[in-house]
């Protein structure tokens, strides 16, 4: 079946000042307003010279391009089409933003961390984040891979992934999922660097946005280091971190009494077999560092599938050798 027409030959154009191709832009930028985002840019961000102007709503343009899922310069233009304008007061125009963007330095990063740090305090101090702020929380830290295609990108890198692009560091409130705190590493950015201080300023941002419970932070073997552990020992943080096996864990695991271990209830459990157990038992971590601390080690070994060549091997598995997956250090508190 072949169209009557040539489509090749017709276009479109968004030219109805009355209409508004992302409306869901109305919320997000009501509580930006609210909490007075553009004026805290106006504030904190410091510049002089060309392009210094209206730094408040550049933002603005800036955050709403990239909610209506723009991810280059030139997609803030959406903000530009029929009424869409109105949601932000005048959107810049792509050329002024790209201007804007590249005066931009690493002072100006911490500056905006100021900003992003400010509103995380009038957002929850409005209602937001976690309902009883004495209640503990939990707080997940982790890595991501942000993919780039421009070689010339500063920063811009292949990591262990073998993929070019960024490699960030994120915080989250396990109890809400909203993110509290970022930061843009290089592609070639080990996991855990620069988390210490990373975590220090994540901790005393929670604490500001009015949390006086309890907190523990969650991570994964890439985040168990000395600058971890030290950073939530000295804000008082209780910590679980995934470790891998090495000789002084395996250790510390064949030390333990084999009636020590516990069953775990999985499904493929039976009255005679557990398929999983867990026990626990103390770890001195960094052992003679000025990090040194004594924690909790939990582990968890596992039945090998019957029928696998490792079930010919062995009776439990605690995962292949440097596998992060089944022992944890935990703070005692």
């Amino acid at each position: 079946m072949r169209a009557s027409q040539d489509l090749s030959r017709i276009s479109t154009r968004f030219d109805d000042p009355n209409l508004v191709s992302h409306a869901g832009l109305l919320a997000p930028v009501s509580l930006a307003q609210a909490l007075g985002l553009a004026d805290l840019v106006d504030t904190h961000l410091t510049m002089s010279g060309p392009g210094s102007a209206n730094r408040g709503l550049k933002t603005l343009s800036v955050v709403g391009a990239m909610l209506a899922g723009g991810d280059s310069i030139e997609d803030v233009d959406v903000l530009r089409a029929g009424g869409n304008e109105a949601l932000l007061g005048a959107a810049r125009a792509p050329s002024t933003i790209g201007t804007w963007l590249r005066r931009l330095d690493g002072g100006s990063v911490r500056q905006l961390d100021k900003v992003a740090r400010l509103m995380l305090v009038r957002a929850w101090a409005a209602g937001a984040g976690p309902a009883e702020k004495s209640a503990p929380a939990t707080l997940d830290v982790d890595s991501s891979i942000c993919q780039v295609y421009g070689p010339a990108k500063h920063g811009a890198t292949f990591g262990y992934t073998k993929v070019r692009g960024y490699h960030p560091l994120l915080a989250t409130l396990a109890e809400t999922g909203e993110v509290l705190h970022t930061r843009l590493r290089g592609g070639n950015a080990g996991t855990a660097r620069g988390a210490g201080t990373f975590l220090a300023e994540t901790f005393s941002r929670v604490r500001d946005a009015g949390v006086t419970g309890q907190l523990t932070l969650r991570a994964d073997s890439g985040f168990y280091s000395r600058n971890v552990t030290a950073a939530c020992r000295t804000a008082g943080v209780l910590f679980s971190i995934t470790v891998r096996q090495n000789p002084s864990i395996a250790a510390a695991i064949a030390a333990i009494d084999d009636g020590a271990w516990t069953p775990i209830p999985y499904w493929s459990s039976t009255a005679e077999a557990s398929a999983a157990d867990v026990a626990e038992t103390g770890y001195t971590a960094f052992a003679g560092t000025r990090e040194e601390v004594t924690a909790r080690l939990v582990v968890r070994r596992t039945r090998p599938t019957e029928g696998s060549q490792l079930a010919l091997l062995v009776d439990w598995s605690l995962g292949p050798k440097d596998a992060p997956t089944n022992a944890a250090a935990v703070h005692p508190g």
